[in-house]
C-alpha cells in the first residue's frame, strides 16, 4: 500500500474570505478619517466608500446609513476604552484615588495619540441637528463614563478616604478639563501658530488639583 501524502493544512480563511471580513473594519477606519475631515453632516458615503477601497452598494451592505456608520464609528473607537475602564474601576479593590488617576492617564492618552479626539467635538458641532446621534453618544459614552466616575466616588466617600463632595457635580468637573482638551486639541492645535496642547501635562495639574480636593487626608496643613 502506497505511504499516505499528508495533507496540507488549509489556511485559517480563503485571502478572499479574510478580505470580506476585514471589509467592516476598513469602512469603519475610513469613516472616521472622512468625519473627521469634513464634519458629519458634510461627509459623503461615496467618499467613505472611495477611501475604504469600496464600491457604495458594499458600504451599504454593512452600514444602512450614514447614521449607523457614525455609531460604529463611536462603538470602535470609544467603547474598548470605556469597557476597559469600567473592567477596571470594577476590580479595583484598594483606594479609590489610585484608580481614579489611572483612568486620567488613560484618557490622556487617547485624547493625545488617537482620532478618537475628533469625536466629541464631532458630536458637540452636529447635536443640534442630529439629536438622536447626540442621545446615542450620551447613551453609551458618557451616561457610562460618568457611572464609572460616580462609583468610584462613592465608594471614596463611603471609605472615608474621599471628602463628601457632591458626586454629581464633581463626574462633571472631573471630565471638563478632558472634554476641552479633545476639542481644543482637534480645533486650535497648530492654529495661527498655536502650539500642539500638551494634554498629559495638563491631565498631571488636573489630577494634582483633584488629590487637594478630593483626599481628606490633603491639603490639611496650613502654610
Amino acid at each position: 500500500m502506497p505511504d499516505r501524502v499528508p495533507r496540507a493544512e488549509p489556511e485559517a480563511l480563503p485571502r478572499w474570505r479574510r478580505r470580506k471580513d476585514a471589509r467592516p473594519q476598513e469602512i469603519v477606519a475610513a469613516a472616521m478619517d472622512i468625519f473627521a475631515e469634513r464634519g458629519f453632516a458634510a461627509a459623503k458615503l461615496e467618499e467613505v466608500a472611495a477611501r475604504a477601497g469600496v464600491s457604495k452598494g458594499t458600504l451599504y451592505l454593512y452600514f444602512p446609513s450614514k447614521d449607523e456608520l457614525f455609531k460604529a464609528v463611536i462603538r470602535a473607537a470609544i467603547l474598548p476604552n470605556l469597557e476597559q475602564a469600567e473592567a477596571l474601576a470594577a476590580a479595583a479593590a484598594g483606594p479609590c484615588f489610585p484608580v481614579l488617576e489611572r483612568l486620567l492617564r488613560m484618557v490622556a492618552h487617547l485624547v493625545a495619540t488617537t482620532r478618537a479626539a475628533t469625536i466629541p467635538r464631532l458630536v458637540i458641532a452636529e447635536a443640534g441637528n442630529f439629536p438622536d446621534l447626540a442621545a446615542f453618544y450620551h447613551r453609551e459614552v458618557i451616561r457610562r463614563g460618568f457611572g464609572v466616575l460616580a462609583s468610584l466616588l462613592q465608594r471614596g466617600i463611603a471609605s472615608g478616604e474621599f471628602r463628601p463632595v457632591a458626586v454629581d457635580s464633581t463626574v462633571r468637573l472631573i471630565v471638563a478639563p478632558l472634554l476641552m482638551s479633545a476639542v481644543w486639541r482637534t480645533s486650535f492645535d497648530g492654529l495661527d501658530g498655536e502650539p500642539p496642547l500638551d494634554v498629559p501635562a495638563l491631565v498631571e495639574t488636573h489630577i494634582d488639583n483633584l488629590r487637594r480636593v478630593l483626599l481628606r487626608d490633603a491639603g490639611e496643613t496650613t502654610p
